[in-house]
Order: structure tokens, then C-alpha cells, then sequence
């Protein structure tokens, strides 16, 4: 019995490691997005995207975090390095304004409206409880 549970353990892993790279790389081009949109933030997305490889391919997790372009984004995180409040403000104000446009002119199913307030109150609470450093010492210039 313990073999047959094994089986079904590793037949469950796999397409849940799938949706976990899908949803990172997802987010990772909501980043990349965000990274030239002034509207919509990167790192918050990129963070996701850390999280999300962490727990599903190592491979994945190593790239992104040693990638010239994102990686300074999540190690400027990991070092406590922080986010100033002036650009808490506008995130999490940016933030809002695209997942409430996005709510009430581009969604019509009720239930994804709820996701979408669900994820924008867990990115607000998550952004506020980085601790807010000077920006000079912050190694990008948003």
C-alpha cells in the first residue's frame, strides 16, 4: 500500500510542478511588462515568480535570480534592501488602478473580479510590510 501511495504522491507532483513553472514564467512576463510599463510594478511580479520556481525547478530559480535583468530586482529583496515609501505609494496606487480597471471594464465573470481583488489586497498587505530604506541604497532606479 505504501508503494501504491508513493505512485500517486509523484502522479500529483508533476502536473502541479507544471502549473507552478507555468504560473512563474506567467508572471515573470507580467514583469518584464512591468519593468517598461510605468503603470504596473516588476518586482512584485518577479517576486511571485521566485516563489513560484523555488517550489517547482531549481533550474528555473537559479536563472531567474542570476538573470542580469531581474536578478537585481529579487536580490535587492532577499538583502533587505527594501522599498522606499514614495514607491510604495505609487505601487501599491498603480497596482490598484490596473487590477480595478481591469475588474470593472475587462471582466465579466464575477468569480475571477474576486480573484483579482484577492491578489490585489495580498500584494498590498505583502508591499507594506517591506520595510521602507533610503532609496540611494537601492541598486535600480525606479
Amino acid at each position: 500500500m505504501g508503494n501504491n501511495l508513493n505512485k500517486k504522491e509523484q502522479f500529483l507532483k508533476k502536473p502541479i510542478k507544471v502549473l507552478l513553472i507555468t504560473t512563474g514564467t506567467f508572471f515573470i512576463g507580467v514583469g518584464i511588462v512591468g519593468i517598461f510599463l510605468p503603470v504596473l510594478p516588476a518586482t512584485p511580479f518577479l517576486l511571485i515568480s521566485a516563489a513560484l520556481y523555488a517550489r517547482s525547478s531549481k533550474r528555473f530559480y537559479n536563472w531567474l535570480i542570476n538573470n542580469k535583468i531581474f536578478g537585481r530586482y529579487i536580490k535587492n529583496y532577499r538583502e533587505g534592501k527594501g522599498i522606499p515609501s514614495k514607491l510604495k505609494i505609487i505601487t501599491i496606487a498603480l497596482l490598484w488602478i490596473t487590477i480595478g480597471c481591469s475588474a470593472i471594464f475587462a471582466i465579466d465573470i464575477f468569480w475571477v473580479r474576486v480573484i483579482l481583488v484577492i491578489i490585489a489586497i495580498g500584494v498590498t498587505i505583502h508591499i507594506i510590510r517591506i520595510r521602507p530604506k533610503d532609496k540611494s541604497k537601492i541598486g535600480f532606479s525606479d
